[in-house]
């Protein structure tokens, strides 16, 4: 797992805290991800990576309250609600394969299609339907 990574479990929430910052460039947010990780600033980040920044953005406005619904996401952001839907459940994807996705070592094949389609609700079945063994 990412060094400063860390999962919270009170036994009703499960939180996972993943240390990224996002900066501003050309207007666009970029994912800036904590030094242990490999020269990711000689990398572009793959469409994985971006969607899950994405759905760990959007979920941290829904916790702190900046918007009450992915519909108010998406009116926020000026984007559609059914985008925002989709990425929004990437949120929902197991600690270890959201780690494998911000470190590119997700198996091959794994696309945003794919976890578009359905992820399930228990992270043992994702990691048996996606193929991460964590």
């Amino acid at each position: 797992m990412l060094e400063n990574a860390r999962l919270e479990d009170d036994g009703k929430t499960i939180v996972i805290h993943i240390p990224m910052k996002f900066k501003r460039r050309g207007g666009r947010r970029q994912i800036i991800l904590p030094p242990e990780t490999e020269n990711q600033e000689d990398k572009p980040f793959t469409p994985l990576q971006i969607a899950l920044a994405r759905a760990y953005e959007w979920r941290k406005m829904l916790d702190t309250g900046e918007a009450s619904s992915t519909g108010e996401i998406a009116e926020i952001c000026g984007l559609d609600r059914s985008f925002v839907a989709k990425h929004f459940r990437l949120s929902f994807l197991a600690p270890d394969i959201v780690e494998t996705i911000l470190k590119g070592e997700e198996p091959e094949g794994l696309t945003l299609e794919m976890l578009y389609k359905s992820i399930p609700n228990l992270w043992e079945e994702q990691r048996t339907l996606y193929r991460v063994v964590s």
